[in-house]
């Protein structure tokens, strides 16, 4: 990491480049450091509230000098808050000085507090739109809703890219793709700012996963790290951040949290942040090494920034200098938000009619159909009248994801619901569950005394105990599960504590679908193989100070064979099939399959052997393998949509909307099929270490340079239109005036019979003259484009010259791609009917 971002590098990112680029002969003359050249990152206009130049640092002089090291770090570290809202930290004022209280919200699907809020699609989703205009709207409704529940940070949006399917975060985040991923940070960035919200942008750097995430030292070279993973990250600066989070792994290392390489020469010398970092929660591990590194923040509490810091200045190992910058850059950016004045702006009331209005749009425009065949969408005449909506997500809405994405939404539709109201009188739209994820009760007589274990109050204070035996005539496996509010029930099978409290966040954080019951109560489920003959179980639980609400309940090998034949009977008797499938992804744990869950597979194999016009909708975190997909009429993956996802869904399924979602990670053929898979160096590491030996070529790049096939590419995405590409150029220019880019010109003509949306897309190959490791293919630049049948439009993409360089990890800059490079627009990474030819030269 030294050499990644060593000072060296800091003074070195942005040397001058000259270039000449060309096409066919035509060329066109670059000043000398036009291509590389980067204006200082933009100050957004403070809110109410809010100085500015010198009147602002004069203000902020003045109030340092009046603070006390106690009153100084107490604002660099969280603390208990007096009057709690749900939120993830609070950091308190100083009332003497009219400094106000800070209070901090997780994100970044949703502002995470105890009051409902609007639950929009995970941010994976609102990737798939590729529309930076739409993710700057989804930035405002995050900072809209914040401001009115009483927050002044998000900590949100998360710029890690998603690097293997088995993180358990990739739904919060955005894309295997660097260049897209830094489109759509920025501009959710500026939206959540636009509001007087302070934005944070996480985790910093490479907490690409939440396995051994406490632990883990990640190992990256310079040129993997800037052409990849650092480019959210950079952008997330360059549209003027009001913070960053430094992720809980180490870097070369190094902890994040302590990294001076990182906070220091890289963050704020080299790209000039100038707000604030803060740790993970608990991610802090020092307090001399965190603080003079750069880290200003310690959240959630002071174990390190709160009385061993002021022991340290007393002491003299910190400088008080130290405290005085951090302190400084903390109420320096809340000055510059409006988050520091003595009378804080007024906040909004919620708008959750708006909310919703754009969660909607969100989850239409990145709904993405992965299959379609034989018509099978949209649903239209017979096959509309007559519908088996078959899963358990097509009567429990999947909202979100668990963890501190989770947010409880004013209201949700089941997706059955959505599809009946839809369908409209004189259609036939049946539901069958498919799968039990909540079970059923146990009979009161299984157990020997008998037991009532369904709905059982414990009052306050008091205790219920029961011990009992149950007999089994067969091997048997079964799901037993326990709903509760209040402390959780011990539950005791043979001896073995079923539900024991699991440390840190695999106990903090249940997943968004499976971790609650429909009515709100809290679960937990185990499934155990158990043999024939007799097994004891036993029950205690303690009232606590509010009481206790619990039951016990189970599922066996004969109620799954029930349920799957249910779905069958009503799949044979539909015209059509809506197949609702799930994967419950959390932060807290990583997946450990990129299968279908529990009996899914069987499930839809079974319903589309008896019904081929089945429909599976996918509420999945991520990518997905499917043995059974060929098996199906359509395939739609929507994600974790939000509160508005039934209607939407219904929405696409019947057409009244074209699918305008591109996949913005790549669907692997087979688990060995990954940029991880087979080698465990690489995922999820080796006593403690990890190495990002897969380079540049992440997502989309491995499987170009390893020439596999996947199941779906990176930028797939189907219509209920056709679409043609024609007449490609390529010229010097874009969109700078001293031409430092190319501008790619071509026309996409829809030639089918629907109005459609698609997105047309734009990469580029390697320099011949660069002796570096360079993709096969880059994503260069997008356009989303809605057309009537017939029409066609001529798009232009400019793509900048960032986009035709490579990191020089010798020279600790950016380097120019020169000679004859590959231009290729299509409508995904591996359907590109269009190439030509740029030849970039040097003057």
């Amino acid at each position: 990491m030294n050499q990644a971002v060593s000072r060296r590098s800091a003074m070195r990112l942005l040397a001058a480049v000259g270039t000449v680029l060309g096409t066919g002969g035509c060329m066109a003359t670059v000043p000398p450091d036009a291509a590389l050249r980067r204006p200082p990152p933009p100050t957004p206009t403070a809110p109410a509230g809010g100085a500015a130049g010198p009147g602002r640092a004069a203000r902020i002089d003045s109030l340092l000098e009046r603070l006390s090291l106690e009153e100084k770090t107490a604002l660099l570290h969280g603390a208990p808050d007096p009057a709690p809202l749900g939120q993830a930290a609070y950091v308190p004022g100083v009332p003497r000085l009219g400094i106000p209280e800070l209070r901090l919200a997780d994100g970044p699907a949703g502002v995470r507090v105890a009051a409902t809020a609007t639950a929009l699609p995970a941010p994976v989703m609102l990737a798939c739109a590729f529309d930076p205009a739409l993710a700057r709207e989804y930035g405002r409704v995050l900072g809209r809703e914040g401001r009115a529940l009483g927050q002044d940070v998000l900590l949100a949006p998360m710029a890690n890219l998603i690097r293997t399917p088995y993180a358990g975060r990739n739904f919060e985040t955005f894309a295997e793709d660097p260049r897209l991923t830094a489109d759509l940070v920025a501009e959710v960035v500026r939206g959540i700012q636009d509001e007087g919200l302070a934005a944070t942008v996480k985790h910093f750097a490479l907490g690409n996963q939440e396995k051994d995430r406490d632990t883990l030292d990640v190992i990256a070279a310079e040129q993997t790290l800037h052409e990849t993973e650092l480019r959210g990250f950079e952008a997330a600066v360059a549209a003027g951040a009001g913070a960053v989070m430094a992720a809980y792994n180490k870097v070369n290392g190094v902890h994040a949290c302590e990294s001076a390489p990182l906070l220091g020469e890289l963050l704020r010398d080299t790209w000039g942040f100038d707000g604030w970092v803060m740790s993970d929660r608990d991610a802090t591990h020092s307090t001399v090494a965190a603080i003079g590194a750069g880290l200003d923040m310690e959240l959630p509490g002071g174990t390190h920034f709160g009385r061993p810091l002021r022991e340290a200045v007393r002491a003299g190992s910190v400088p008080e200098g130290s405290v005085d910058l951090a302190v400084r850059r903390v109420l320096a950016t809340r000055d510059r938000l409006g988050l520091l004045a003595a009378r804080p702006a007024r906040r909004p009331p919620r708008d959750a009619a708006a909310g919703a209005r754009i969660a909607r749009q969100v989850a239409t425009a990145g709904a993405v159909l992965l299959r379609n065949e034989h018509d099978t969408l949209p649903l239209t005449g017979a096959a509309a009248r007559s519908i088996a909506v078959i899963g358990p997500t097509g009567q429990v809405p999947f909202v979100s994801g668990g963890g501190s994405a989770h947010v409880v939404p004013d209201a949700a539709a089941a997706p059955f619901d959505a599809i009946r109201r839809r369908a409209g009188n004189g259609s036939t739209v049946r539901y069958a569950l498919g799968e039990d994820l909540y079970g059923r009760p146990l009979p009161p007589r299984l157990l020997t005394p008998a037991a009532a274990l369904d709905d059982r109050r414990v009052d306050a204070g008091r205790a219920w105990s029961h011990e009992g035996e149950f007999r089994l005539a067969a091997d048997d496996e079964w799901t037993l599960l326990v709903h509760y509010t209040g402390q959780r029930p011990g539950v005791r099978l043979d001896g073995e504590e079923l539900f024991p409290v699991q440390q840190g966040a695999a106990e903090q954080f249940a997943g968004g679908l499976l971790g609650t019951a429909p009515d709100g109560m809290s679960v937990r489920r185990r499934t155990l193989a158990l043999k024939a003959g007799t097994h004891r179980l036993s029950v205690n639980a303690q009232g606590g100070a509010g009481g206790q609400r619990f039951r016990l309940r189970h599922t066996t090998g004969a109620t799954r064979a029930a349920d799957l034949a249910e779905a069958v009977r009503a799949a044979r008797a539909a015209r059509s099939v809506v197949l609702f499938a799930y994967e419950d992804a959390t932060e807290g744990r990583d997946r450990t399959s990129l299968a279908l869950p529990g009996g899914q597979e069987r499930l839809i194999e079974a319903v589309a052997a008896v019904n081929p016009r089945t429909t599976v909708v996918l509420n999945t975190s991520s990518s997905t393998t499917m043995p059974w997909l060929s098996r199906t009429g359509a395939v739609l993956q929507m994600y974790y949509p939000g509160q508005e996802g039934a209607g939407a869904t219904a929405g696409i399924l019947f057409g009244d909307t074209d699918p305008g979602g591109r996949l913005t990670q790549t669907f692997p053929a087979d688990e060995r099929s990954t940029p991880v898979g087979g080698d465990v160096l690489r995922y999820p590491g080796v006593g403690g270490r990890q190495e990002y030996a897969e380079g540049v070529h992440v997502g989309h790049r491995w499987y170009d340079a390893q020439q596999v096939a996947p199941l779906f590419p990176f930028g797939h995405g189907l219509s209920y239109t056709t679409w043609q590409y024609e007449k490609l150029t390529v010229r010097p220019g874009g969109a700078r005036a001293d031409g430092g880019g190319l501008r790619v010109e071509f026309t996409v003509r829809n030639t089918g019979r629907r109005k459609g949306t698609e997105v047309a897309q734009v990469y580029v190959g390697p320099s011949p003259e660069l002796k570096l490791d360079q993709p096969v293919r880059a994503l260069a630049g997008y356009r989303r484009l809605t057309l009537a049948p017939g029409e066609a439009q001529r798009v232009t993409v400019d793509v900048d010259a960032r986009a035709l360089s490579s990191w020089d990890p010798e020279q600790h800059a950016w380097v120019l791609g020169r000679g004859r490079r590959e231009v290729f627009a299509g409508r995904s990474s591996r359907e590109l009917p269009l190439k030509s030819k740029a030849v970039v030269r040097s003057r």
